[in-house]
């Protein structure tokens, strides 16, 4: 991790995080299988959150 830092810092690479004007979204956890996903790719039914139909439909 340090050797990609350094070499960041060398090429005059920001390492700061996200750019002004980008959007940061929040991220949520699929509630069936863990997986982490962009909460407006997430599908909500009854207060909980899937990745796919697949799964929305096997919780219920």
């Amino acid at each position: 991790m340090v050797f990609f830092l350094k070499r960041a810092a060398r090429r005059g690479g920001d390492i700061s995080g996200p750019k002004p004007g980008k959007d940061v979204e929040d991220m949520v956890r699929c509630h069936v299988c863990g997986v982490n996903l962009p909460r407006s790719e997430a599908l909500m039914s009854r207060g909980e959150v899937y990745c796919c139909e697949e799964h929305r439909q096997k919780d219920q």
